[in-house]
């Protein structure tokens, strides 16, 4: 609702600026060729990085500094702290970093915006900018229609800079005309209130170009021009990088718990900076003459001071959050919880998120992580369809006493749980899938078939379950011992391939791994052969009867059905990302759908 009204009054307020007055076309016009040199310029490092960006991120951010000075060196090279939050975001929510980092990468994003304004203070209205967008624009279009993902990327790369460099130009251009026209220092407010007026004003540049960088360039090019005043200049500073919180808040609406949080982390970091930075102007701007005169620049060069100040407000607002980090992450989690496993939300995405498909590596990252997801779902299902109580399954208790304890009385229906839960959260994994294969290479796309196929396992286990937990709870409560003795043994065999798969999947030890992963494989291969002539024995005794050998057949393929799902799921999804237990069992991707095929022909022939 707030768009639709939001937009169209913009869009009328935009095109009454440009009736009335003829030079508000030229800065407009060098503001919206600049936005669109960012655009293009993202789109060129998420095609020139190649993976290599993401991977930096994952293994560079463990500690506290390594996050802030990944968050500034990017942003400093890329001159874009959007690109680099969406893709925070999107490997905080697959669980590569944690929110610790993650706040640490803002952060550091934070301080890496500071450079621009160096680097425009420094040259950008002091050269003609036009000559030099010229050729880089020239040199970009001849890249990109080059082959090869990477030239691609260096191309746009270069055509975004060119035309950030032609709209800096039209913008500076736009008011020199301009002040021969208006006087904008006219309408200089002093004071408290006009620092709270001008930051307002930065606030909602930003949040209309959702881009605070474009607002500083604005900024910058207007005290070159003197059509604003210092002091106003400082706010409208501050007021940009208050703005920058909303493009975070807007982006969160579709990301998982940590998305959520960590656009509250930057919320809270960049709304108290700009408060404490407006109370204590008239201190700050002492800081800033300090510096300069050190710095040896002149009281005349505003807009080098205006970029000493920037620098200086967000890096003291740096300085005075990291001692209180700990305590924001536990405000955080406190604000935005984790939702426990019940019918009712059972069918939550936990991982998922729009910012994800950006990258491809982070999207097949959630994706993995979801499927783990529904794995534990339906793990939780399977044990309900078996009569058994899921963390007794996973504990060092004997199966018998497994068995004998019963289930968990946690009002959890299979049927309800699949309808509300595992359908939706299947059926968006399978979406998600379809847009990660549009940004994919040949590679990740068959990575993301095998984590299509993986989830098709669990969903066929599940179903197993739901075919096997009538006549499991019935036959478990017989007053037949026979046929109690024959489902309870099938309970067993299911609680050691349950416990040696979560054994497996939760340890880090190469040998322990391999050896889980061959104690799987002959729980399964074992699976107990039902012949004819044995079951006719125990019916001419009147051990059991017909009904029940049929039900016993039946359901001895659904629970050889549910072992052999499951295991497929670590072969596809777990197994092929640990190299070690890879190179010990599987020698290519596509041996893992060949080990498929054997493991269900071997269990047929068994049965």
């Amino acid at each position: 609702m707030l768009k639709r009204i939001f937009l169209p009054s913009i869009v009328i307020v935009l095109a009454y600026a440009l009736w009335v007055n003829e030079n508000f076309k030229v800065i407009t016009f060098g503001v919206a060729i600049f936005l669109f040199g960012m655009v293009t310029l993202e789109r060129g490092f998420k095609l020139f990085s190649g993976g290599a960006l993401e991977n930096i991120l994952e293994k560079s951010t463990n500690k506290l500094y390594k996050s802030l000075s990944f968050g500034i060196i990017t942003t400093t090279l890329m001159q874009s702290s959007s690109l680099i939050s969406v893709l925070t975001i999107s490997f905080l929510g697959a669980g590569l970093i944690s929110l610790y980092q993650g706040i640490g990468i803002i952060l550091g994003a934070n301080i890496g915006t500071t450079t621009g304004a160096w680097l425009m203070a420094l040259y950008g209205f002091k050269v003609d900018l036009m000559a030099y967008s010229m050729p880089v624009l020239i040199f970009g279009i001849l890249f990109i229609f080059l082959r090869g993902k990477s030239l691609n990327g260096f191309g746009y790369i270069l055509i975004g800079l060119g035309f950030l460099l032609f709209g800096i130009a039209y913008m500076k251009d736009g008011f020199e005309v301009f002040k021969d026209a208006i006087d904008l220092t006219k309408f200089a407010i002093p004071g408290l209130k006009g620092a709270i007026v001008f930051a307002s004003i930065g606030v909602l540049a930003t949040v209309i170009m959702q881009s605070s960088h474009a607002t500083l360039i604005i900024t910058l090019a207007a005290l070159a021009t003197n059509q604003i005043t210092y002091d106003n200049s400082l706010a409208l500073t501050i007021g940009a990088n208050i703005g920058t919180t909303v493009t975070a808040i807007i982006g969160s609406f579709t990301s998982g718990i940590e998305g959520r949080r960590l656009a509250g982390a930057h919320f809270i970091f960049n709304v108290l900076t700009g408060i404490i930075a407006i109370l204590i102007l008239e201190e700050l701007k002492f800081l800033t003459d300090k510096i300069s005169y050190i710095l040896s620049i002149s009281d005349s060069d505003l807009m080098l001071k205006l970029a000493v100040f920037n620098t200086v407000f967000k890096v003291l607002g740096v300085i005075i959050f990291i001692p209180f980090l700990n305590k924001l992450i536990l405000f955080l989690n406190t604000i935005f919880k984790e939702k426990n496993f019940s019918v009712k939300n059972i069918e939550n995405i936990k991982f998922l998120n729009d910012e994800a498909l950006e990258i491809p590596l982070a999207a097949i990252t959630v994706l993995k992580k979801e499927t783990e997801h529904l794995y534990h779902i339906a793990f939780k299902i399977i044990s309900k369809g078996l009569s058994l109580n899921e963390d007794n399954v996973l504990s060092n208790m004997r199966s018998y006493d497994v068995i004998v304890a019963g289930p968990k009385n946690d009002g959890v229906v299979i049927d309800e749980a699949y309808m509300l839960g595992v359908q939706h959260i299947y059926d968006s994994i399978l979406e998600f899938s379809t847009k990660a294969q549009l940004n994919a290479n040949s590679d990740d796309i068959q990575k993301i078939y095998a984590i299509k196929l993986a989830n098709r396992h669990i969903i066929s286990a599940i179903k197993a379950t739901r075919n096997l937990e009538k006549h499991m709870k019935l036959y478990t409560c017989s007053q037949n011992e026979y046929i109690k003795k024959y489902y309870n043994s099938m309970r067993k065999r299911l609680i050691k391939i349950l416990r040696a798969i979560n054994i497996l999947l939760t340890a880090d030890n190469r040998e322990r791994q391999i050896r889980y992963f061959k104690k799987i494989t002959k729980y399964i291969s074992k699976a107990e052969t039902l012949t004819n002539k044995r079951l006719n024995i125990e019916i001419r005794e009147n051990r059991i009867t017909n009904i029940m050998a049929t039900d016993l057949i039946s359901d001895n393929i659904y629970v050889q059905d549910i072992a052999n799902n499951l295991f497929s799921v670590v072969k596809i999804l777990f197994i092929n990302d640990r190299s070690d237990i890879e190179k010990e069992k599987m020698d290519s991707k596509s041996e893992i759908l060949k080990e498929d095929v054997l493991v269900v022909k071997d269990v047929k022939n068994s049965i």
